[in-house]
Order: C-alpha cells, then sequence, then structure tokens
C-alpha cells in the first residue's frame, strides 16, 4: 500500500468525514450568522450596507473559519481526491490560522467583548467552536503525511498577505479590525512588535503540527 494511499485511510472513516462535516457547518453557521446580525446592526465603524457586510470579511477570525471549513467541505464531500500542494497548504492554513484566532481571542480579546443573543452565538461558533473542532479534527483524523517544510514555508503567505491588506487599508479607510494592529492608537512599532508575537506563535504551531504530524503518520502507518 502506497503512503498516500494510508494518508487517506487515516481520515476518510465514516467517523472522520462526519466530522469534518460537522466542522463545516458550524463554520457555514457561524459566518452566516455573523453576516445576518452585522447587516441588521447599526453600530460599528461601517454605519451603512453593503460596506458593514463586506467589512466582516475583513476579520482574521472570519478569514481562518473560511479556509478550515472549505477544507473541511472538501474532504467531507471528496475523501478520494488528490491533495496537491495547494490544498495541503490551505489545510494547514485552516487549522493554524483557526488555532490562532481561537488562543489569541481567549487571551487577548474576550474580555473586551460584552454580547448577547445571536452576536454571542456567532463569537461563540467563530471563536471557539470552530477552533475547538478544527484542531481536534486535525489531531484525529487527519489526513497524515500532508505537511512538511515546503508547506510550512508557503502557509506564511496567507497571514503576512492579511496583515499587508490590513495595514493598507487601514491607512485608506481609518478601520482596523483588532485593538492590537491598531496604528491609529498604537503606533507602527507597537504594532509590528504585536504581529511579530503572533507571528511567533504561528510559526510555533506550524513546528508542533509538522512534528507531530510525521510522528501520527509514523504510527498510522505502522498500525495500517
Amino acid at each position: 500500500m502506497s503512503s498516500v494511499s494510508s494518508s487517506y485511510i487515516a481520515f476518510m472513516t465514516t467517523t472522520g468525514r462526519s466530522w469534518a462535516g460537522l466542522t463545516a457547518l458550524i463554520v457555514a453557521v457561524g459566518i452566516v450568522v455573523q453576516v445576518s446580525v452585522t447587516a441588521n446592526g447599526n453600530d460599528g465603524f461601517f454605519r451603512d450596507n453593503p460596506d458593514r457586510v463586506f467589512n466582516v470579511f475583513a476579520y482574521f477570525t472570519i478569514q481562518s473559519n473560511l479556509l478550515l471549513g472549505g477544507t473541511a467541505l472538501m474532504l467531507a464531500l471528496q475523501p478520494d481526491r488528490p491533495q496537491g500542494l495547494v490544498f495541503r497548504v490551505l489545510r494547514l492554513n485552516g487549522v493554524l490560522c483557526i488555532a490562532v484566532t481561537g488562543i489569541v481571542y481567549h487571551v487577548a480579546l474576550a474580555s473586551l467583548d460584552e454580547l448577547s443573543g445571536w452576536a454571542a452565538v456567532a463569537n461563540f461558533l467563530l471563536h471557539t467552536a470552530a477552533p475547538v473542532v478544527g484542531v481536534l479534527g486535525w489531531l484525529l483524523f487527519g489526513p497524515r503525511g500532508r505537511t512538511d517544510p515546503r508547506v510550512v514555508a508557503w502557509s506564511l503567505v496567507f497571514p503576512l498577505l492579511w496583515l499587508v491588506f490590513t495595514l493598507v487599508r487601514g491607512e485608506f479607510v481609518g478601520f482596523y479590525p483588532y485593538p492590537f494592529v491598531d496604528v491609529t492608537e498604537h503606533g507602527y512599532p507597537r504594532v509590528l512588535l504585536n504581529c511579530l508575537l503572533v507571528a511567533i506563535l504561528f510559526l510555533v504551531l506550524a513546528a508542533g503540527a509538522t512534528s507531530l504530524d510525521r510522528r501520527l503518520y509514523r504510527k498510522t502507518t505502522v498500525e495500517r
């Protein structure tokens, strides 16, 4: 049996596919609820639609959830489709970025929120439920053997592009999605330091994921 086939088998059990489907569902519901809450609200930086709704997708939280949910949905619906470099990078991005989202939110941002009703539901799904099921799904079901230094290197592109987009857009519109990247309040030196700390967290998680993936892959191969 080839190594690629073994990696698919490690994930594509009925439970694994169901978990991937659940992950995609949680993400979809969370984003739909968040967009609905935003569209029907009257607070925030942008006062009118469609600017209010479009701005939802500027948040790292939403983009992380989209990466996680999209790759999970593909694993649930097309389990036997070959996984090329692009998919492997997006899959790792989804897992790592959603982990960063959950950690940063609960460590630095949760105390700033006072939410209720459907806003609280969306917040829970996107910042807590999705990170938990996303990371657990990767740990429990894989697929294994899909991460290596090249994949890790390419996975850095997305968060760097998000940061550049956020800072450049902020200069033009005056909006920054999170306090720790608010140049108006903190200035560039502090914001870049904050971003460096998040980047270090991302790299630590990436290195840990690569090492753990190799160990789990070897274990899975021996068991098969």
